[in-house]
């Protein structure tokens, strides 16, 4: 991967695109920190989009439709512990 500073990449830009367009990656950097990437259009076009929070949000409804359409499924829970009772709880759902 090649590796350019944005002052420098201002100044090369025509340059680091054809790295990209050759099909390698070129790093951005500000403060010798990784800040943007320049890659070719068909890497670009190859790569998957990210699903969004209400794509993933949709599914889960889906696939736990069962449970969120039964309305009692929360009846047998107490509404309030006592303090030994829901510190034994808390154990041991994390033991």
């Amino acid at each position: 991967m090649c590796r350019a500073t944005i002052y420098d990449a201002r100044n090369n830009f025509s340059s680091l695109v054809k790295i990209a367009e050759g099909g390698e990656p070129v790093e951005l950097t500000r403060h010798d920190k990784p800040v943007a990437v320049i890659i070719s259009y068909e890497e670009f076009q190859t790569r998957k989009p990210k699903e969004s929070f209400l794509d993933k949000l949709e599914k889960l409804k889906k696939k736990y439709a069962d449970v969120l359409d039964d309305k009692g499924f929360l009846d047998d829970m107490p509404k309030e512990y006592t303090d030994a009772k829901y510190m034994k709880k808390i154990d041991s759902l994390w033991s």
